[in-house]
């Protein structure tokens, strides 16, 4: 069979064929042919026949050549599949829409379930952003040939499960505060830190029960407004309540948590609660699994007394139920995946919560919500009974009132999950005895001088700073990792057509669509030039740690590609834009991102008790009882979820 190669641009021909990756595509565009794959070959197989293809209009047969650069790859057209008349191409009689001639192609992959308005869409998020991450991943690490160089951080650990070195489980020693007092009302309470509650609770001042009614009362209370709650876990948090008091009658101290509320984001699995990825698709899922970081929790003593939004299929503050706000603000919606946890920290529902980050779900709703929030080094804590969206990007971290109280949840939820292959047994010191005035921290453009200026005061070495990159595609090589690896995880409900049911269009399900037609050869670059950047930010990593925004974009995707660690830091509040002539008390919150290398953890941790051991952003009531005449928000009396 007669076949042209079609080569650079010809009059008419949407097409720019692309550099050859050794096969090219045979497609049938016509007359309902198979796909095949051919050898490929520098010059036309039948020369004579090698006109440039004309065509005042160009035909969808000619459009499709520019859809097909998804696969980027030089493409073999049969000539039998055109009619040609007087050295023009014309359309063969049984010529179908472009949806239908695409439809040919995504047969190849096994992925021609997709509608035609969807297999368009995603033939022009393919061009518009698939391609230029291919060919910007392809110069940074592929242009030679031979993988000498470069290799894909995507590595097989044989040494996994062997003994681990001694001390690396020794558990961190935290200061006791002393003359702690119950204050007079449950509102003072509520925002007290896990410290002081735990001191209440050891000095028979309140009871654990008391506390989980307390909180319970108030997730009630301000769900109706902020929309943050899935599951309210009554039986089992008074159960758990009344265990962690007659522990201690006994004797028996379980540590800083024994005894203190909590919540769980819900992607989180708890036997007998729904687990529902704040989904529509999964609102009834009931999965019977012990998730490793409730099994930690549950063995501190900590008692869970609700379930907290997620983000549907854990991206952004939009759920089945509704969207969740932000108590600093609630005309504002709370931003990234984590919603519930950082909400109802941040309103004093709960005194901590644990949420995820795969690309910013940690660092943005703690930003908006005005709490501390640590973004743990990769692989510190276990995610057994978690909703996976990439095993190499997934990271659970604490939202709490301080530094100092990250610092005792880490403790309690960090080492090796024998079931989940990549957490480690990561040897932290202990941040309460890091001695900050032997410490070199660098600060970015974008720091909050007034961090700087507070750590310089006590002793560390400030200096300006930069990391060093060559990589381009950061942002890319992070979009290209996350969306294949969620479409593997949410490949049937995909085929299914379920994404159609998903709550906000314009994420997931756009993504994942384009994500079907990542060729496996340029994700595989992606994880290559990732290695890369991995290396280069290592090599110039020249500080212990550095000050800089922790929801800039760049920062995000760079600091997840990696498994940095940062803590999301309050550090001031402004007024919110148009603000009413009578006043509010309503805010926008500021923060900053302390960063260290990976595995350092206990730096960024030490140096953020630091700052607020001086500083009292952290203490700060948002003021979620606020509410002006002409303030929009939801009836709390017509919400139906949770029951």
């Amino acid at each position: 069979m007669a076949t042209l190669l079609l080569r650079g641009k010809c009059p008419g021909v949407t097409a720019l064929v692309l550099p050859r990756v050794g096969l090219c595509l045979s497609l049938f565009l016509c007359c309902g042919g198979a796909a095949s794959v051919a050898p490929h070959y520098d010059q036309f197989q039948n020369p004579s026949t090698a006109h440039c293809l004309t065509s005042s209009t160009p035909s969808p047969s000619h459009r499709i050549l520019a859809a097909l650069t998804s696969f980027d790859m030089k493409v073999r057209i049969p000539i039998d599949t055109f009619c040609l008349k007087e050295n023009k191409m014309s359309q063969c009689p049984q010529q179908n829409s472009e949806a239908s001639l695409l439809r040919h192609a995504f047969k190849i992959l096994d992925a021609d379930f997709f509608t035609d308005n969807k297999i368009l869409e995603i033939a022009k998020g393919a061009e518009e952003f698939s391609i230029p991450i291919i060919r910007a991943n392809r110069k940074s690490v592929a242009s030679v040939d031979g993988g000498l160089k470069n290799p894909s951080c995507l590595v097989f650990d044989p040494n996994r499960g062997s003994e681990q070195p001694d001390g690396i489980k020794r558990r961190f020693t935290h200061p006791v505060p002393s003359g702690v007092q119950r204050p007079g009302s449950d509102e003072d309470i509520a925002f007290m830190s896990v410290l002081e509650l735990g001191e209440l609770i050891r000095t028979r001042q309140i009871t654990s029960e008391e506390l989980t009614r307390l909180f319970l009362e108030r997730l009630r209370r301000y769900n109706g407004i902020l929309e943050a709650v899935v599951s309210y876990t009554d039986e089992l948090a008074y159960a758990q309540a009344k265990r962690a008091d007659e522990l201690l009658a006994h004797g028996v101290d379980l540590g800083p948590l024994h005894g203190i509320p909590y919540g769980l984001k819900d992607i989180i699995a708890v036997p007998e609660y729904h687990t529902t990825w704040g989904s529509m698709s999964f609102k009834d899922q009931v999965l019977n699994i012990d998730a490793w970081v409730y099994q930690r929790l549950k063995s501190a003593g900590a008692v869970l007394v609700a379930k907290l939004v997620s983000g549907s299929l854990a991206y952004d503050d939009i759920w089945f139920g509704g969207r969740t706000r932000n108590p600093w603000n609630i005309e504002e919606f709370s931003t990234g995946s984590s919603a519930g946890p950082a909400a109802c920290t941040s309103a004093g529902m709960v005194p901590f919560a644990i949420g995820s980050e795969t690309a910013g779900s940690i660092t943005y709703p703690a930003a908006r919500c005005g709490v501390t929030a640590l973004r743990p080094t990769f692989g510190t804590v276990g995610r057994t009974g978690v909703m996976s969206i990439s095993e190499s990007l997934d990271k659970l971290g604490p939202f709490c009132r301080s530094a100092a109280d990250c610092t005792i949840i880490l403790d309690a939820i960090r080492g090796r999950d024998p079931d989940d292959p990549s957490s480690r047994d990561i040897p932290l010191d202990n941040p309460f005895a890091v001695d900050i005035t032997k410490l070199t921290v660098g600060y970015l453009d974008d720091a909050e001088m007034e961090v700087v200026q507070v750590l310089s005061s006590k002793g560390v070495t400030m200096v300006p700073f930069r990391l060093n990159y060559t990589v381009d595609s950061v942002q890319g090589i992070l979009n290209f990792t996350m969306d294949v690896d969620m479409l593997a995880h949410f490949d049937e409900w995909q085929r299914l057509g379920k994404d159609d049911q998903y709550e906000a269009q314009e994420q997931w399900p756009v993504e994942l669509r384009r994500a079907r037609v990542v060729p496996a050869v340029d994700y595989v670059q992606a994880q290559r030039a990732r290695g890369k950047l991995i290396r280069e930010v290592r090599e110039s990593f020249n500080v212990d740690a550095f000050i800089g925004n922790a929801t800039d974009w760049e920062k995000v995707c760079l600091g997840n590609l990696v498994g940095m660690p940062v803590i999301v830091v309050p550090t001031g509040y402004a007024n919110i834009s148009a603000s009413p002539p009578s006043g509010t008390r309503r805010r926008t919150t500021i923060t900053t991102g302390i960063y260290a290398p990976p595995q350092k953890d206990h730096i960024a941790l030490a140096l953020a008790i630091a700052y607020q051991s001086v500083t009292d952003h952290h203490k700060q009531r948002p003021p979620i009882n606020d509410l002006g005449p002409n303030d929009w928000t939801p009836n709390a009396q017509s919400k139906r979820y949770p029951p």
